[in-house]
């Protein structure tokens, strides 16, 4: 077998951030427009949405509590732990918000409630991922940009926001054996 280094985000990922965000987003602004995650057209939430709405949308995930307590997305802690007992070297690579004030401690709090302490370990914390070596990129960004050429190969997750992007490898946690060969 050829061990790979897997490079895993986390939002979108790992933790449901759309998920937690609406949910929030409907409490705080009731009356505010909201874009269910079926009809997201891009990456980034504040382009959904109405003009204005910059500094509320912001509000919602720079708030104390949002990264830490993100659920889980199904599947993932299962192909992570796989990913490791198939002897495969998996580390989170994510990126904060630039807002980060509360972004990196809770992602790494979020990180050791959800897959244990020695995960905070495997932690990348980056705004450029094409600095980071790995074989394997796992991202639900459509687009990676950065100062290098990337050495891993790129793999969409799939959301909706995402689909409008063919020429990605693309893959869910149901079929992530399948897709990337990692028998």
């Amino acid at each position: 077998m050829n061990k790979k280094i897997i490079l895993i985000d986390m939002d979108g990922v790992l933790a449901d951030f759309e998920k937690r965000f609406l949910e929030n987003w409907r409490k705080k602004f009731p009356n505010h427009p909201h874009v269910p995650l079926e009809q997201r057209e891009t990456f980034y939430l504040e382009e959904d949405y109405p003009d204005g709405l910059l500094k509320d949308i912001q509000s919602i995930y720079s708030a104390p509590g949002f990264f830490e307590n993100l659920d889980i997305i199904p599947g993932s802690i299962e192909a992570l732990t796989k990913m490791e007992a198939l002897g495969h070297e998996a580390f989170i690579c994510t990126s904060p918000i630039s807002k980060y004030e509360n972004c990196i401690l809770e992602k790494y709090n979020w990180v050791s409630k959800n897959l244990g302490y020695e995960w905070t370990k495997k932690m990348i914390v980056t705004k450029d991922k094409t600095l980071i070596y790995g074989d394997i990129l796992i991202d639900d960004r459509p687009e990676q940009q950065g100062l290098r050429k990337p050495a891993w190969k790129y793999v969409l997750f799939d959301a909706a926001y995402n689909r409008k992007v063919k020429s990605k490898l693309r893959i869910t946690w149901k079929n992530w054996e399948k897709i990337l060969a990692l028998r």
